[in-house]
């Protein structure tokens, strides 16, 4: 069982949004599932992924949609965990507040309000926490009986692809997605074959498969900021080689992963 609290950003202030990733990507009991400011986008990560948390603007003008629109989506479907909506804006109306607590809205922090900041918002999670995690836990017997396979899948898949982002794994290579697949065959069963297998899905040959996964990697090792990659990526890589080899890189993110599921 994961104790770690997974968390969706929707919000369409860039800065915000890329402070609060940063906060939640340091921290040992916070996961960060995705950011989007795409209220559709949005509705789609919480059916696939049913985060813990999600962090929900109002008012998503540089995106689609707005945070009425995800609280009344969550409102109508039938989650078999509903996520602690914490909403996040700077609109002020009474009404509209109502509405969204009509909606769901498990707390409303105001823009406006004195000592906001990301970090604040984080420090509100931190004392939401043991709730938060006691209610995940008491639910879980009923949803690990329920849970579709499929929709599990996606979870992994999910945290699979926000781990290959935070390296700058670009996601137009063909690499991007073998490597997705090889470590979500690795999570799921450790063993030799994972190009072959690969390869009998993609119906190419192993040589290829392997290539494009290992240049994806040694594209971003040559592009990416090493501190960021350090930060992310915390295995020791030989100075000779320069990047991970494709073997260490698989094995290091199904070992991590692997724990949460």
């Amino acid at each position: 069982m994961n104790e770690k609290l997974e968390i969706l950003i929707v919000e369409d202030d860039t800065l915000l949004s890329k402070e609060l990733a940063l906060l939640i990507d340091n921290s040992d009991d916070l996961i960060l599932i995705a950011v989007t400011n795409d209220s559709f986008k949005a509705i789609e990560y919480i059916k696939d992924t049913m985060p813990d948390v999600v962090i929900l603007d109002l008012e998503l003008h540089q995106g689609k949609g707005s945070g009425l629109n995800v609280l009344y989506n969550i409102h109508t479907l039938s989650l078999s965990k509903k996520p602690y909506i914490l909403v996040n804006t700077d609109n002020s109306s009474v009404i509209t507040h109502e509405t969204a607590r009509t909606l769901g809205a498990d707390y409303i922090m105001s823009k406006h309000q004195e000592g906001y900041s990301s970090q604040s918002i984080i420090d509100f999670l931190r004392i939401m926490c043991p709730t938060i995690k006691h209610i995940k836990i008491s639910s879980s017997d009923v949803s690990n009986t329920t849970k579709p396979t499929e929709q599990c899948s996606k979870r992994i898949y999910r945290r699979i692809m926000a781990e290959l982002n935070h390296v700058g794994i670009n996601p137009k290579s063909v690499g991007y997605t073998y490597l997705i697949d090889a470590i979500y065959l690795m999570i799921q069963q450790p063993a030799q074959g994972i190009c072959a297998a690969l390869a009998d899905k993609y119906n190419k040959s192993e040589s290829s498969i392997e290539r494009a996964m290992q240049n994806a990697i040694n594209r971003a090792w040559k592009i990416q900021n090493i501190k960021e990659l350090r930060h992310h990526y915390t295995a020791k890589i030989s100075s000779a080689k320069g990047a991970p080899t494709l073997t260490e890189f698989i094995c290091y993110y199904a070992n991590i992963l692997k724990t949460e599921y």
